[in-house]
C-alpha cells in the first residue's frame, strides 16, 4: 500500500525498503502539509532530520534473501537505520543535517532534542523530528516475553498495581520545528513552544536495564533550567510510563521529586501515559507522548489515562503532589500559558525530557493590515479596505486521477468540520505542493464548493498541466480609472503592495497616487501618472498571486510593464521600482505635447517602407505594428494606410513613447534607473 510513484521510488527498490523508511516518508510529508508548507518549496533548503530507529527487523529479513546481485544495493539503502533517515532528506531535497538517533525507546525524544539544538546553534532553518517503530519479526517480541517485560494480557497498566510489562506497539511521528521568531515572522500556526529540553544517562545503575531515580531527577532539573520556569509552573508531565512494577514507581517519585517543589496542594502534577492507548511504540515513543501533550495543550483536555483501577503500592500517592488524569481532565486554569513535560526514557540508560507550553493565544500571527494614508484634499479618494472577498479558489492536484478523486472526497469530508473556507483555500494554495493532475474550484459558499468537490470525486474536471507559468506586464494604454479598486477593498495582500506604492509616490511627488488611480480618469491618461499606476498595479497582482502559490517560472513585459516584471524577477525591490516608474513618467510627461501613436494591423515590412519624417517603428508586434511621432506625421500616415484599406487604430498616450521625441530625457532616464542585481526568474526583454 506504499505508493512507491508518488516519491519516485522504482518498484525494484521500493520491493527492498524497510517499511520504517516508508512510514518515515509518507508522515514526513504530511506533517509538512499539515503545518502549511509546501514540501517541494524546501528542496535545498537547509532544513534537517532527525529521526529515531531502533528496530532492524527487515534488515535481518532480507540479509539471507537470494536476489538479482543488481539489486543489492537496494538491500543495503532500504534495510538500514541511517539510511531510513536520509532516505527523506533525499527524497525532499533538504540540504540540512540528517541523522538517525537510537538510543532505544528514547530514541525520538533525543532526536527532538538534537533538531532544537541544530535549530538554536543555526545549523539548520526549519527541522522534522520524530521516530517510527514496525514489528516485523516474531523473534524480540518472543525474547521481550521471555525476559519478564511484556504484560500477560495485552494491556499497558502504567501506574497501576496489576501493572506487569508493556505492550509493544507500530507508529511513526513527525513534527515541525521552527526557531520562535522565524515562526511568528511567517504567520505559521504554531502548535506550542519547546521551551527547553535536556539528556542524560542513568550511567552505573543497579543493573544496565534498570532505571535510575537521580539521573532521571537531574534530566527534568536540566530541562527545567533551560526552559527557564518554575517546576511547580508545569500543569502535566506525560510521563515515560512502561507499566512495570519497578519502573513506574521509580519515575513518579524522581518526577515528585522535581516538580514537587514549591507546588500546592491543591494544583498536584497531573500525569498519564499515552503507553494506555496505543502501547510503547519504542524508537516512537516519545513522539508519540509529545503529540499527545501537544494536542492536550490545543484542546484543553487532558485524554483519559487507561487501565489505572489500583494504585502501585510501591508509590506513596497520599503525600505525593501528583495524580494520575484517570479520567478526561480539564487543563487547570492559570494566568499563564499551559505548560506540559515529557519523559522518554531509554533501555540502554538514556533519559530525555521536554518542557513545552501552549502558544498564548493573543499572540496572534503578525497580520498586513490596511495602511490610513493621510487625506490632503477631496482628490484623496482612497477606498475603505473593508469588503469581503466575495469568491475564492480551491486548488486541488495529484499526481494521479485517482488520487485527486480522492483528495477531493477528503476535502469533502472536511467540510463537515466547519473548517473556515478561507484557510483552507489558502493553505491549499500556498502550503501544499502542487502536481501534473488539477482541478481549480472557484467558490461562494460551502454548499457551491461540495457541489464541485462531489463533481471532481465523481471523475469530473480534472487536467493534467505540466507546462509552466508566464506572467505578461502590460504597458500605457491598458489603464482605466477605478482599477484594482475591488482588489484594494477586499485583498490584504494587494493592498499592502499598493500602499507601500503610495508612499514612494508621495515621496516623490507629494500628492496621492490611489486617488488617481481610483477616481480620476482624466490625470491617469498623463504619462506621468499612468507608468507609476500601472507598476504599482501589476506589483499588486503579482504579490496577489504569489500569496495563493503561483509563482511566475519566466516574466517578461512591454514598454512600462518591463519595470514590473524586473521587479518580479527579483532585479530590484518594489521600492526602487516605484521609484523609477514615477521618475521615469514625470521625465517623460516633462516632454511638450504634440507626440502620438497607433497601431497599424499590416506586416512589418509594408509599414516601415511607408514611414516618413520623424515617424518611427515603436513596436513589432506581429499581427500588427505600433508607430510613433509627431502628431500630425502619425495623422498624415494613418490617412494613407486606411485608403489603403488597413485598419488602424490610435492609441490613449500623452506622448510620442519609443520614438525619436524622447531622446531629450534619456541621459536623465538612465541615471534615475535602480541598480539591478542577477534576476532569480528568467526575464525576457523586448
Amino acid at each position: 500500500r506504499f505508493d512507491a510513484g508518488f516519491f519516485r521510488i522504482a518498484p525494484v527498490e521500493a520491493e527492498l525498503l524497510d517499511p520504517q523508511q516508508r512510514m518515515l516518508l509518507e508522515t514526513s510529508w504530511a506533517a509538512l502539509e499539515d503545518a502549511g508548507i509546501a514540501p517541494d518549496g524546501l528542496r535545498g533548503s537547509r532544513t534537517g532530520v532527525y529521526g529515531g530507529v531502533s528496530m532492524i527487523d527487515y534488515q535481518t529479513l532480507v540479509a539471507g534473501r537470494q536476489g538479482d546481485p543488481g539489486t543489492d544495493i537496494f538491500r543495503a539503502t532500504g534495510a538500514t537505520p541511517s539510511a531510513a533517515v536520509g532516505r527523506v532528506a533525499f527524497a525532499l531535497g533538504l540540504e540540512g543535517p540528517a541523522i538517525t538517533v537510537d538510543t532505544a525507546c528514547s530514541s525520538s525524544l533525543v532526536a527532538l532534542h538534537q533538531a532544537a539544538a541544530a535549530l538554536r546553534a543555526g545549523e539548520a532553518d526549519l527541522a522534522l523530528a520524530g521516530g517510527v517503530n514496525a514489528i516485523l519479526r516474531a523473534e524480540p517480541t518472543k525474547l521481550m516475553t521471555d525476559a519478564g517485560m511484556l504484560a500477560a494480557d495485552g494491556r499497558c497498566k502504567t501506574f497501576d498495581s496489576a501493572a506487569d510489562g508493556f505492550v509493544r506497539g507500530e507508529g511513526c511521528g513527525m513534527v515541525v520545528l521552527k526557531r520562535l521568531a522565524d515562526a511568528e515572522a511567517a504567520g505559521d500556526r504554531i502548535l506550542a513552544v519547546v521551551l527547553g529540553s535536556a539528556v542524560n544517562q542513568d550511567g552505573a545503575s543497579a543493573g544496565f536495564t534498570v532505571p535510575n531515580g537521580p539521573a532521571q531527577e537531574r534530566v527534568i532539573e536540566e530541562a527545567l533550567a533551560r526552559a527557564g520556569v518554575e517546576a511547580s509552573s508545569v500543569d502535566y508531565l506525560e510521563a515515560h510510563g512502561t507499566g512495570t512494577e519497578l519502573g513506574d514507581p521509580v519515575e513518579v517519585a524522581a518526577a515528585a521529586a522535581v516538580y514537587g517543589r514549591g507546588r500546592s496542594a491543591d494544583r498536584p502534577l497531573l500525569i498519564g501515559s499515552v503507553k494506555t492507548n496505543v502501547g510503547h511504540l519504542e524508537a516512537a515513543a516519545g513522539v508519540a507522548g509529545l503529540i499527545k501533550a501537544l494536542l492536550a495543550i490545543r484542546s484543553g483536555v487532558i485524554p483519559r489515562h487507561l487501565h489505572f483501577e489500583r494504585p502501585n503500592p510501591r508509590t506513596d500517592w497520599e503525600n505525593l503532589p501528583v495524580r494520575v488524569t484517570s479520567e478526561p481532565t480539564p487543563w487547570p486554569e492559570a494566568e499563564r500559558p499551559r505548560r506540559a513535560a515529557v519523559s522518554s526514557f531509554g533501555y540502554s540508560g538514556t533519559n530525555s525530557h521536554v518542557v513545552i507550553e501552549g502558544y498564548a493565544e493573543e499572540r496572534e500571527p503578525p497580520r498586513i493590515e490596511a495602511s490610513t494614508l493621510p487625506v490632503s484634499g477631496a482628490d484623496d479618494c482612497v477606498p475603505q479596505a473593508d469588503a469581503p472577498r466575495q469568491r475564492r479558489l480551491l486548488p486541488l492536484s495529484a499526481k494521479s486521477e485517482g488520487a485527486l478523486r480522492q483528495l477531493a472526497g477528503r476535502y469533502q469530508a472536511a467540510l463537515s468540520e466547519d473548517m473556515p473556507l478561507a484557510d483552507m483555500a489558502w493553505t491549499a494554495g500556498v502550503g501544499r505542493s502542487h502536481f501534473r493532475y488539477r482541478s481549480g474550484l472557484v467558490f461562494r459558499d460551502r454548499a457551491s464548493l461540495a457541489e464541485q468537490l462531489e463533481a471532481v470525486r465523481q471523475g469530473a474536471a480534472a487536467s493534467p498541466s505540466a507546462g509552466k507559468i508566464a506572467f505578461l506586464y502590460t504597458g500605457q494604454g491598458s489603464q482605466w480609472a477605478g482599477m484594482g479598486r475591488e482588489l484594494y477593498e477586499t485583498e490584504p495582500v494587494f493592498r499592502a503592495v499598493l500602499d507601500r506604492c503610495e508612499e514612494v509616490f508621495r515621496a516623490e511627488r507629494g500628492r496621492s497616487l490611489l486617488s488617481v488611480i481610483f477616481e480620476d480618469s482624466e490625470r491617469l491618461e498623463r504619462t506621468e501618472w499612468t507608468q507609476p499606476a500601472l507598476y504599482a498595479l501589476e506589483s499588486g497582482l503579482t504579490a496577489l498571486w504569489a500569496s495563493v502559490g503561483v509563482r511566475p517560472d519566466v516574466v517578461f513585459g512591454h514598454s512600462v510593464g518591463e519595470i514590473a516584471a524586473a521587479a518580479a524577477a527579483g532585479a530590484f525591490d518594489l521600492e526602487s521600482g516605484m521609484r523609477f516608474a514615477t521618475r521615469r513618467g514625470a521625465l517623460m510627461g516633462s516632454l511638450p505635447d504634440g507626440g502620438a501613436m497607433a497601431a497599424v494591423f499590416a506586416s512589418r515590412d509594408r509599414v516601415t517602407a511607408a514611414l516618413e519624417g520623424a515617424v518611427s517603428l515603436a513596436a513589432d508586434n506581429g499581427a500588427h505594428q505600433v508607430v510613433s511621432g509627431p502628431e500630425a506625421d502619425i495623422e498624415a500616415l494613418l490617412k494613407r494606410f486606411e485608403e489603403d484599406g488597413l485598419r488602424v487604430e490610435r492609441l490613449r498616450t500623452s506622448h510620442a513613447f519609443h520614438s525619436a521625441l524622447m531622446e531629450p530625457v534619456l541621459a536623465e532616464l538612465e541615471a534615475a534607473a535602480p541598480s539591478a542585481s542577477a534576476p532569480s526568474v528568467r526575464l525576457v526583454s523586448d
